[in-house]
């Protein structure tokens, strides 16, 4: 019987692929981790406000709409926890995950350095594709020309 034993080179390939998948997993596991205890501070911060009939005016309101955000490790997909803060003048806003957020910091940092160092404007979404995976919208020639423009290039 003939028994086909993989390579060592296509054992390691399929390793790395799990790796950046564990490194995804695990990263949108923390942010998820993170936006529940920051709601779960603020809740408990305002539990005592109540409104006439006794009610709470601080709660906890189900979670977003899902949206793919990009970080070091790629993009994913995430829904963020909701809460409905009905004190006037008062808004529930994450410092962790601001409402628009799409791309981390250090993935926006990223971009200028590389048109800086010669990478085409057309070049980006495939050659960022490789590190951070097929999800990485927002990366359009047309957001480079505008990050270009903030830079004065």
């Amino acid at each position: 019987m003939l028994k086909v034993v993989p390579t060592k080179t296509e054992v390691r390939k399929d390793f790395e692929l799990s790796l950046d998948e564990i490194a995804r997993e695990g990263a949108r596991r923390l942010l998820v981790q993170a936006l529940n205890l920051e709601v779960e501070e603020y809740i408990q911060q305002n539990l005592n406000e109540v409104d006439e009939s006794g009610k709470r005016l601080v709660v906890r309101n189900g979670v977003t709409k899902p949206r793919t955000i990009t970080v070091g490790s790629g993009s994913f997909d995430i829904q963020a926890p909701r809460v409905d803060d009905r004190r006037d003048g008062e808004k529930f806003l994450s410092n962790i995950l601001p409402p628009y957020l799409r791309k981390s910091p250090k993935v926006e940092s990223l971009l200028p350095i590389l048109y800086l160092k010669g990478l085409s404007t057309s070049d980006f979404k495939s050659a960022l594709s490789e590190f951070l995976g097929e999800g990485t919208m927002g990366l359009s020639p047309a957001s480079i020309v505008k990050l270009k423009k903030n830079l004065g290039v």
